[in-house]
């Protein structure tokens, strides 16, 4: 975790009870990697019938809660849900137990330190500054009406919340201070920045002297001031870590026969050149199970193994029958490995080749669990990015599992990548959304997109655009291929909905499974017959076809006339 010195000072100054309250937390060990460090500063607003109790509700909520989320959570969705909830409880809070718009109302600014950058939430007048370089600059805006004390926007005072969200990049030796208007009201930059400045690692003595100050310069209000200075970059810049710069030893090479901490392998189920797969036998329960090493060609590769333990880790977050499970690992792990549930079952890739002509019902039944293994992994705010025919078992019983993490986007993790590189997944490109190479990234709707690609070449044993977006050129030229011009047995109205699954531009797709499943499931009235593609688009052999025969026709009415 990146080293950070706190100092902090409060007190109800002139009023009768102190109703600010301010907080830090640090994440547990397991979790270093994906939540930072969580600082808020909170004003009861005065007036209310209990301001105390609503800045302790906003701190308490945000910090507590915040750690309670899933680690795959991006820091926006997370501290967004916290916020948003804890909003409609305090307004509930008001209107029942104090029977006022005003029962629990506060402002609210807080700060996540994570991955080498601030992540700011903002309502009311509460203030973020930044101290760098000399400079003084303030990170967040008041939400007041003029230069009056009304606030326009607070914790609890309507069940609507809007939130100032902004990132700022962390510096080494940046200062942070965290204020409420009793503080920043009645005290200049200049004065500020000296007390930090003359007080060095003391920032303690520097929160308590800014306070003072701003009594003594006539503030009538509670007095609160948190001052976060950040003293090593060394792990903001090392990013999101799984191996605890202590990575296991890759297992020796595996046959049939052998046995590795408890498991018996049984036989090879797949290998390439990153990995192997194994059915082996779980020597205490008696079950099958697959297991998994890394190959020995990548030993010396750090971030190779980094994904590799990234893998396992994703699996651990995901609990849904349509994901692949994996299994806990065994205590005292002395090798790299992981162990997974076994699917007897084949691959979709070996499902679609046997089903030349599949029923319609049955492909229906394959989308919706599909949809229903992805939803689970977008709840988690994870995007698959290289869902395939290769990466879809089908077991005995019929039940679709989405398989092969390593190419999971997780938004945690993902905030604390390089913004400018590169983030073309590495999965298939035949199934990968154009909006990977035209705009940069992708999300929910790229895997969308590649459901409407699998589900199109399951009735068609094709590809939406032939080929798929292996360069900007082809992701900009490629035209759809009408589903009904490849097979004439599809209806049109399924043609125009996979047609809207596979646009291009995302804004133009279906913006939701529920609307890509439902109309896939009934003909959608608002397709209409008329938005259906022409004849000459669908197939154009019939449309010459039939266009030369009614001209031969008029030709031969015309000579017997």
């Amino acid at each position: 975790m990146s080293a950070i010195t706190i100092g902090a000072f409060s007190d109800k100054g002139l009023k009768p009870e102190n109703e600010d309250s301010y907080g830090v937390m640090f994440p547990e060990k397991n979790q270093e990697q994906t939540k930072g460090i969580a600082i808020a500063i909170a004003d009861g607003m005065s007036g209310c019938q209990a301001g105390k109790a609503a800045s302790e509700t906003c701190v308490k909520c945000l910090l507590l809660d915040y750690f309670s989320t899933p680690d795959s959570w991006s820091v926006k969705k997370a501290a967004s849900k916290i916020l948003l909830a804890t909003n409609s409880w305090m307004y509930g809070q008001g209107q029942t137990v104090y029977d006022s718009d005003l029962g629990m109302v506060s402002t609210l600014s807080a700060m996540v330190l994570k991955s080498g950058s601030a992540y700011i939430f903002h309502i009311g007048d509460s203030r973020i500054s930044l101290l760098r370089d000399g400079g003084m600059e303030q990170l967040t805006v008041d939400h007041k009406y003029g230069k009056s004390s009304y606030l326009t926007r607070a914790m609890g005072a309507d069940t609507r919340l809007e939130i100032d969200y902004r990132i700022v990049d962390v510096q080494k030796d940046d200062v942070y201070i965290l204020t409420t208007d009793g503080v920043h009201e009645f005290i200049s930059n200049t004065q500020i920045k000296a007390f930090i400045t003359e007080n060095g690692d003391d920032l303690d003595s520097a929160a308590r002297l800014i306070c003072e100050k701003a009594l003594e310069n006539g503030s009538d209000d509670n007095i609160t001031c948190q001052v976060i200075r950040i003293d090593d970059m060394a792990d903001f810049q090392e990013k999101q870590h799984f191996t605890n710069r202590n990575p296991l030893p890759f297992p020796p090479p595996l046959d049939t026969g052998m046995q590795l901490e408890g498991y018996k392998i049984m036989r090879d189920l797949h290998a390439n050149a990153r990995s192997q797969v194994y059915l082996a036998k779980d020597m205490d329960s008696g079950e099958l199970v697959a297991l998994k090493t890394p190959s020995a060609n990548f030993d010396d590769d750090a971030r190779y193994i980094e994904l590799f333990y990234r893998e396992e880790w994703i699996g651990h977050q995901i609990n849904s029958p349509h994901i692949l499970k994996i299994l806990p690992a065994r205590k005292n792990r002395k090798f790299l490995y992981y162990v997974m549930e076994y699917i007897e079952g084949q691959t979709l890739r070996e499902w679609i080749n046997d089903h030349p002509e599949p029923d319609m019902a049955k492909v229906r039944d394959i989308l919706r669990q599909l949809i229903q293994g992805l939803r689970s992994m977008h709840r988690l705010d994870m995007v698959h990015q290289d869902l395939k025919p290769e990466n879809i078992m089908i077991d005995a019983a019929g039940t679709v599992k989405i398989i092969d993490f390593g190419s999971v986007k997780v938004a945690s993790m993902a905030e604390g990548e390089d913004k400018n590189g590169a983030h073309m997944p590495a999965g298939a490109v035949d199934y990968t959304a154009p909006e990977y190479l035209l705009y940069g990234d992708g999300d929910n709707l790229s895997d969308l997109y590649a459901v409407g690609a699998v589900i199109y070449e399951i009735l068609t044993h094709k590809l939406p655009y032939g080929k798929g977006f292996s360069s900007i050129r082809l992701a900009r030229q490629l035209d759809y291929i009408p589903a009904t011009q490849v097979n004439s047995d599809i209806p049109p109205w399924i043609d125009a909905v996979l047609k809207k699954a596979v646009k291009k531009d995302p804004r133009e797709r279906y913006q939701s499974f529920s609307q890509f499943e439902r109309d896939f499931t009934v003909p959608p009235a608002s397709l209409g017959q008329q938005n259906f593609s022409p004849l000459l688009e669908q197939n154009p052999l019939l449309f010459w076809r039939s266009l030369s025969a009614v001209l031969a026709l008029l030709l031969a009415l015309s000579l017997l006339m």
